[in-house]
């Protein structure tokens, strides 16, 4: 049934005496001031307004109250609170709260929602968080986060213990060349090999030493010292074991020790110390002057040498040898040159049937000597007085002969 709190005629307040220290209405406004609140003062409050004149006027507004008390800070808790094995073990996370109405649970795992999955299942209410079976991936920090309409907070970072491994087991070495599953060690050099994988909790460590098909263990712990003065073979395989006692899983790695008396490593290092855009640079600078200086010397060597022996030798070799002008005839369809018969006297030279003759231009020369018998291997015939000095018997060379070639007298060159 209705209870009535208070009311107001004109600007007089008529309150309940029951309810007159909590409910508080300021004439000319309306509204309802409800101090202090308790759990108690929720439910349906009703407003009248009613207006006498001729006729009495009423309206009427219901309105809903709801109390919430604002939540307390949540705890998470864990179980087991041991820990659990990797593929083998569950995990259930439980949300508490000491006070708060109408909350709403959320998880957050590094500060992202948690889903459903199929290892991740939540209560109707969402305030408990079970993981089964407990994986790698898993682990991480985890909170809880609590709403109602008046307030929101969130709980402290919670990890849980999550055994596993052991994975990516590998040796490491502070010195040697290292290849593969091989290290390369210089005679002399004391070496420390490290091995190391990924396990929760630390792994236990065992060095065993393979030598004729036997064998054994040498040393426990993440470290292994090899002297390779002391070593008797220059060939040694290695197995390193990682063991992780809860998980009960292992892993070995095998890896080989190669003794040489030769630095690898430091030939290794010098050899990356000349970059290959240096050595690219280097014998592409190396080719272009080669081609330079060959094209250079094909160009001047061939016509120096001929003048200088043209220019060195004396104008009487020419007086005193039997010498013969003629021409050279250069066949293209043969493939080679064919000298003309000599011609004596001042015979003028051609070319015939060559399209590159310009290519073959240059300065030819035939000399004749005379045989043992004193008879001359080609006729000669005395040079005209007009053409040289008067009552000598002057023969030419073809070198003179072009020389003296008059540029009208191209039309009669047979």
């Amino acid at each position: 049934m209705p209870k009535y709190l208070l009311g107001s005629v004109n600007k007089s307040v008529v309150p309940d005496l029951e309810y007159q220290h909590k409910f508080t209405m300021m004439p000319p406004n309306a509204s309802l001031l409800i101090n202090p609140l308790q759990f108690t003062d929720e439910g349906n409050y009703i407003v009248k307004v009613n207006i006498q004149g001729n006729g009495t006027l009423s309206a009427s507004q219901k309105i809903q109250v709801t109390v919430d008390d604002p939540v307390t800070k949540p705890t998470v808790q864990i179980q087991p609170s041991s820990g659990a094995v990797e593929y083998v073990g569950n995990v259930t996370l439980t949300c508490l709260v000491e006070k708060g109405t109408r909350m709403a649970y959320q998880w957050l795992k590094n500060g992202r929602p948690v889903r459903s999955s199929s290892t991740n299942s939540l209560s109707p209410q969402n305030n408990i968080l079970h993981i089964a079976p407990v994986t790698k991936e898993d682990i991480g920090n985890y909170s809880c986060l609590v709403t109602n309409p008046v307030s929101e907070i969130a709980s402290d970072s919670i990890m849980p213990t999550i055994y596993y491994g052991p994975y990516g087991l590998r040796v490491n070495s502070d010195k040697g060349l290292k290849v593969g599953e091989v290290f390369t060690v210089d005679i002399g050099e004391a070496i420390l090999f490290d091995c190391s994988a990924d396990s929760y909790p630390p792994n236990t460590y065992s060095w065993i030493q393979r030598t004729d098909n036997t064998t054994y263990v040498i040393k426990h712990g993440p470290r292994l010292e090899v002297a390779s003065e002391k070593v008797a073979q220059k060939t040694t395989d290695y197995v390193c074991c990682a063991y992780n006692n809860v998980t009960g899983r292992q892993d070995e790695t095998r890896f080989t020790v190669i003794i040489t008396s030769v630095g690898l490593e430091k030939l290794a290092q010098k050899g990356k110390s000349l970059s290959p855009l240096a050595s690219i640079t280097g014998i592409s600078l190396f080719l272009i002057i080669s081609m330079c200086l060959l094209l250079l010397w094909k160009k001047y060597q061939p016509y120096k040498v001929i003048k200088q022996k043209l220019e060195g030798r004396p104008e009487t070799e020419y007086r005193k040898a039997r010498t013969f002008s003629g021409f050279l005839h250069f066949v293209h369809s043969q493939g080679r040159h064919n000298a003309g018969s000599s011609i004596p006297g001042r015979r003028k030279g051609g070319l015939t049937g060559h399209e590159d003759a310009l290519d073959d231009f240059g300065i030819y020369e035939f000399v004749a000597f005379p045989d043992a018998s004193g008879v001359p291997r080609m006729p000669s015939r005395s040079v005209p007085a007009s053409d040289g000095v008067p009552g000598q018997d002057l023969h030419n060379t073809i070198y003179e002969v072009i020389q003296h070639i008059p540029a009208q007298q191209q039309d009669h060159l047979e």
